[in-house]
């Protein structure tokens, strides 16, 4: 199960790395960017934003595939 929920955040990582690269219309990307604006304003700065987010959440998403934020039972 842990496997797929790190599949799933690489994923949705994509999603807002490739959203954030293309400036995207798709609606939900359009729906998180208009949100975001309220705090960071107009412009490119929204968009920069999601692609480090996406980029984090890809490389968090295979650590926690590969097992590496498992407790460990003693």
């Amino acid at each position: 199960m842990k496997i797929f929920r790190g599949l799933l955040m690489v994923a949705i990582g994509a999603f807002l790395l490739f959203c954030g690269l293309l400036k995207s219309n798709f609606i939900i990307y359009r729906f998180l960017v208009t949100r975001s604006q309220l705090f960071w304003g107009e412009g490119d700065k929204v968009h920069i934003f999601y692609v480090i987010v996406g980029a984090i959440i890809i490389v968090f998403g295979i650590l926690f595939a590969i097992g590496i934020f498992n407790k460990q039972k003693n």
